[in-house]
């Protein structure tokens, strides 16, 4: 029986086989198969218009800019030797944090905080802290609640060291939110706490607020070692209601 002749191969699957078989063809493969991929740059640890956020907010709290003085943007770039891209990246940051106000076609504002501000401040932390008062009480271990006592101690050696009073009371406050284990009522305080530094009465400069806060946070202390989630609780309320008599007296 003879064969059946075989198929011509068709004008587009010879042309295939011709490319395949030629030089460059393979070379053109080869140098697909073996280049490694591209390295992807190296990540910043930090972006720089952060950077300039933490030197900003330094200068505010520390009154080097004052509540309600005018950010110059110019001088600020020219004295830290960068562009005002970034300065003006972190005046974003600043203004989300409530630190900052943005006025159209006038610039960036230190935030003047209102007696109606301080009060809304005030009430809203008096709820989110003593809620987590009385969480910690209820949950706090042994050696959570020996960190909270090693603060207290330290703020009663420190009642004459304004500054030190001041960065070891809001240590205790934010570690009493960690202990309580909420990150997003921890941010939310977080945040809070950066605007009430803009008070210009801040409760604890007025005569004998000092003796009094540590005071109220002896007996929280002791609510809390007692594991008394109730007290801890109203502890908390009323230490932020004398605050804020104190803040806007």
């Amino acid at each position: 029986m003879a064969s059946r002749p075989r198929a011509a191969p068709s004008r587009a699957t010879a042309s295939a086989r011709t490319a395949a078989r030629s030089p460059t063809a393979r070379s053109s493969a080869a140098r697909t198969a073996v280049a490694p991929p591209q390295a992807a740059p190296p990540l910043s640890p930090r972006a720089l218009y952060q950077e300039v956020a933490d030197r900003l907010r330094e200068k505010i709290f520390a009154r080097a800019l004052e509540p309600g003085a005018w950010i110059d943007e110019l001088t600020l770039a020219r004295e830290w030797g960068i562009s005002r891209t970034p300065l003006r990246e972190a005046l974003k940051v600043l203004a989300v944090e409530g630190l900052v106000t943005m006025k159209v076609r006038r610039g960036a504002y230190v935030t003047e905080m209102s007696r109606d501000d301080v009060t809304q401040v005030y009430r809203l932390l008096a709820l989110l802290e003593s809620d987590a008062a009385a969480e910690a009480a209820a949950a706090a271990d042994a050696s959570q609640l020996a960190e909270l006592r090693a603060l207290h101690e330290r703020l009663e050696r420190q009642a004459r060291q304004r500054d030190a009073f001041f960065s070891t009371n809001e240590q205790f406050h934010l570690k009493l939110l960690e202990v309580a284990g909420n990150r997003w009522r921890a941010q939310i305080v977080a945040d809070l706490r950066k605007v009430m530094k803009l008070n210009r009465h801040h409760s604890l400069f007025r005569q004998g607020r000092v003796g009094e806060s540590l005071a109220e946070h002896r007996a929280l202390m002791q609510a809390l070692e007692a594991r008394d989630a109730a007290r801890a609780q109203r502890l908390m309320r009323e230490h932020f209601h004398s605050g804020l008599q104190a803040a806007t007296a």
